[in-house]
């Protein structure tokens, strides 16, 4: 009963026959990598995929893993019950219950179990074969007879009568064996060749998954360490702002106390000024001149110049001292530039097309940033100019992160990309994208965009109706990636290969066509 329950639990729920070569989808449900190859190839032009048992849908076709342990316990199955490796075909003759057949009639086109067979006519005209449930097909459909050769000419299997008397009379036959081992020996060339090119495209499925999860851990990096620097210029915007508006206290309350003591001193100044004022007035109100005359003249009484003292040192009794305050915020200002720096080269460089590569029909504008096309420019002939439509940068490129961008609005054949200095000048690969030193992205008459290295032409699958590209190299991590600077930025494709020579921005335009270096190539370092 266990064997049984086992039994059942090998079954693919597709062919409801014993696993052949498992596989597991991301739900965890087991398949035939047939099977589910089938049924992901019908869901193809639906854009979703499911999983036949639960249904689970995923937008991207599935990556089929292969199940090891499935595989071995099915393998081990089968060596300890052999009778189990029957394809469900039973005896014809078992009506009570059902037998595995051990062999098909062709004649009779009955299956037979090992009982039946050993009473079973041994007369030539009835032809054994392994166990099969298409016993018609192995008759002649004209002779109704079995079918015995292989016609190579129409490459059919036929009987005896169509090579004496039929239509294939005269042709060249082989058996049905050795056309069947001919056969068995392409398909194993081409499996083999299958074999090899599945397990590339796992490697590079893994590939992918593996730069997946480290452009994954990357930005999570560079969210902690964004998230680590706005940290520590809060703290330090809070402290500064804490010393700014306590200076500002302090030096409020100083001059206040300060302007306070001052105002004291005028109050009893101008108390003293009243009292001599009053006595004044008394003495010039008086009709007894002997009494004025005999007032004693004392400086005091006609000091009128000690008044301006005072006021000459009021006016900068309440001044703040503005340039303390400057100084603290100037702090604030070399913190945000010292962060600036950290990440981003402050000034971008111009990017300089170098007019002694550019080819014969390449105009290359005054300010070294423009290439069109004119035809018989009459270049001096160099061994560094190109042959073809094409020119590359003066300046190259051998470490750290840089972008530029490039205005394609008034071209509608041209390529955009990148080249090593030894690529060659003339002949067919001298194209950037048509060799193994240069990768690009360019777009034809027919408004396809596409990305080119080494003859290896990557469509790009969606419309883009964009005026300007941008690419991007990150040189120790070997990638090159191209956007369309649309809305929003889209990315088309990124490059990652073993750099081995340094590299130059270089352009390729078609008849008619101007391109732009519209941005200055920007650098940065420092983030992961």
């Amino acid at each position: 009963m266990a064997s049984a329950d086992l039994r059942q639990e090998l079954d693919c729920s597709i062919c409801l026959s014993i696993y052949t070569d498992p596989v597991t989808l991301r739900c965890g449900h087991n398949f035939c990598r047939v099977c589910i190859d089938r049924v992901l190839d019908t869901q193809e032009g639906t854009g979703v995929y499911s999983c036949p048992e639960c249904r689970a849908v995923c937008r991207e076709r599935p990556a089929l893993q292969r199940n090891i342990t499935l595989c071995n316990i099915v393998g081990s199955f089968l060596s300890t019950h052999p009778d189990q490796e029957e394809t469900g075909i039973f005896c014809t003759y078992c009506v009570d219950s059902p037998v595995p057949a051990a062999k098909s009639c062709l004649h009779c086109e009955a299956s037979l179990c090992d009982k039946h067979l050993r009473v079973h006519s041994k007369s030539a005209e009835h032809v054994l074969s392994d166990p099969t449930t298409a016993l018609g097909n192995r008759k002649c459909s004209v002779h109704k007879k079995v079918l015995e050769y292989y016609c190579t000419e129409d490459t059919t299997c036929i009987c005896v009568s169509c090579c004496l008397i039929g239509v294939h009379r005269g042709h060249q036959m082989e058996s049905l064996d050795e056309a069947s081992e001919k056969k068995k020996e392409k398909l194993v060339n081409v499996l083999q060749k299958l074999t090899t090119q599945r397990e590339e495209t796992e490697k590079r499925v893994q590939s992918l998954q593996d730069l997946r999860l480290d452009v994954q851990e990357r930005a999570a990096g560079v969210a902690l360490r964004v998230a680590v620097i706005l940290r520590d210029l809060k703290q330090q915007w809070d402290g500064l702002a804490i010393r700014v508006m306590s200076e500002i206290s302090r030096q409020k309350e100083t001059a206040s106390l300060s302007v306070t003591d001052h105002i004291r001193r005028m109050e009893i100044r101008k108390d003293e000024l009243s009292r001599k004022m009053r006595h004044i007035e008394e003495l010039c109100n008086m009709s007894d001149t002997v009494t004025v005359l005999q007032e004693p003249d004392t400086g005091d009484l006609y000091d009128t110049n000690v008044t301006k003292r005072p006021y000459t040192h009021v006016h900068c009794v309440g001044d703040l001292e503005v340039g303390l305050i400057s100084e603290i915020l100037h702090s604030l200002s070399s913190t945000i530039t010292g962060i600036n720096t950290g990440i981003y080269v402050q000034e971008p460089i111009d990017i300089l097309l170098d007019v002694n590569t550019a080819g014969n029909n390449i105009h290359i504008s005054g300010d070294r940033s423009t290439a069109s096309m004119l035809p018989n420019q009459r270049h001096p002939l160099t061994l560094e100019r190109f042959q073809c439509n094409q020119v590359m940068s003066t300046r190259k490129f051998s470490s750290r992160r840089h972008y530029w961008e490039v205005d394609v609005s008034k071209s509608l054949d041209w390529r955009v990309g990148m080249c090593y200095p030894s690529i060659d000048r003339g002949g067919d690969q001298s194209l950037i994208g048509d060799n193994n030193k240069s990768w690009c992205l360019c777009m034809g008459f027919n408004y396809q965009y596409s990305v080119r290295h080494d003859k290896t032409v990557i469509p790009i699958a969606d419309s883009i109706a964009c005026d300007r590209v941008r690419v991007y190299l990150d040189y120790e991590a070997g990638q090159l990636s191209f956007y369309s600077l649309c809305d929003p930025i889209r990315h088309l494709h990124t490059y990652t290969a073993a750099l081995t020579e340094p590299l130059h921005v270089a352009l390729s335009i078609g008849w008619g066509g101007c391109v732009t270096l519209s941005g200055r190539i920007r650098s940065w370092e420092n983030l992961p």
